[in-house]
């Protein structure tokens, strides 16, 4: 019998579990447990007391270095006193640990679990309060720059652009929307805008919230440098999705612009390029959905791309009408 080489694969619980605890000194009452599959696999780690998160990289999906990057970041956002998941060290002092899986490395990172819940429909006083601590992120990452990404037209439209034609038409309308997208899209657009390291995945299945409104945010896998309106813009399409009544959109919305400037400023020319900087992102992410596609995205069809882009093209259409009306 023929044994087969892999692209990807998932790790025993167990055996990962063991793997761990040996490599952090823990005793054998933590249980390794499967949370979820996806770009990279999340598993918990937990007693009756403590619970951590361990993160295993996908193979060929970041470099040592990359990681390396992202938690030297998450390090200096603790001991600056905010609010995210920081990576936890192991016995000998180490926070990235290395698994020869079947594909091939893999890299693994404890870190420490954010107390709360994933809340979908926020109240205002949330949306308030998100906004405060993306903006006090932004105060400390301000004008920094990481050895990762620079996302711009090239890593958020053109390469995206790029790995969506090997699945799909350019003569598709939808393509055709992405490719226009790009044409009116410019670097200097941006230009006298807030720059410095922004994480770009800010939205509710990346932070938890207490009961207290406590907020600690997490999963800065893209993390990398950047407009810092590309974090507000990407949380304020994800809410306009969120919030089917548009009236109770635009008073979390407003809440939670309150709570950005409430602690870092925010222009007028900032302000008006939120439509395109959320819509950006998507288009990031719709293409890195396409560049992982031997993952299994058997989701990634045409219908798939016409609801996507539906929703950018929503996105953008009701930004336009508010424009032309005036409206705030």
């Amino acid at each position: 019998m023929t044994t087969f080489p892999v692209i990807a694969s998932t790790l025993s619980a167990k055996q990962l579990g063991d793997f761990v605890k040996d490599r952090y000194g823990l005793d054998d009452k933590y249980n390794c447990t499967l949370f979820r599959t996806g770009i990279n696999h999340t598993y918990f780690l937990s007693n009756t007391e403590t619970k951590y998160v361990l993160r295993v990289y996908s193979h060929n999906w970041r470099s040592k270095a990359e990681i390396i990057e992202e938690l030297s970041l998450l390090k200096s956002l603790k001991d600056n006193n905010l609010s995210v998941s920081f990576p936890i060290e192991d016995k000998d002092g180490a926070f990235i640990q290395e698994i020869n899986a079947p594909e091939g490395i893999r890299y693994v990172v404890l870190f420490s679990f954010a107390q709360g819940e994933k809340i979908r429909f926020m109240d205002i006083e949330t949306c308030f309060r998100i906004g405060s601590l993306m903006a006090n992120i932004h105060n400390c990452t301000g004008n920094k720059n990481i050895n990762r990404v620079s996302y711009n037209k090239k890593s958020l439209i053109e390469r995206p652009y790029e790995n969506l034609k090997q699945f799909f038409s350019d003569k598709l309308p939808e393509m055709e929307f992405i490719r226009e997208f790009g044409r009116n899209f410019q670097n200097l657009d941006f230009d006298h805008t807030k720059t410095g390291i922004i994480h770009m995945d800010i939205w509710y299945d990346n932070m938890a919230v207490t009961d207290k409104r406590e907020i600690t945010i997490f999963d800065f896998d893209f993390c990398g440098n950047g407009w810092q309106i590309l974090d507000v813009g990407y949380f304020c399409k994800q809410l306009f999705f969120i919030e089917s009544d548009i009236e109770q959109y635009e008073l979390k919305v407003q809440s939670f612009l309150r709570g950005y400037q409430s602690s870092s400023s925010l222009s007028e020319k900032e302000l008006r390029l939120i439509p395109k900087a959320g819509a950006s992102i998507f288009i990031f992410y719709l293409g890195v959905q396409a560049q992982r596609f031997d993952w299994s995205n058997i989701f990634l069809t045409e219908n798939y791309l016409k609801m996507f882009v539906g929703r950018i093209k929503a996105w953008m259409d009701y930004y336009a009408k508010k424009e032309v009306t005036g409206a705030k």
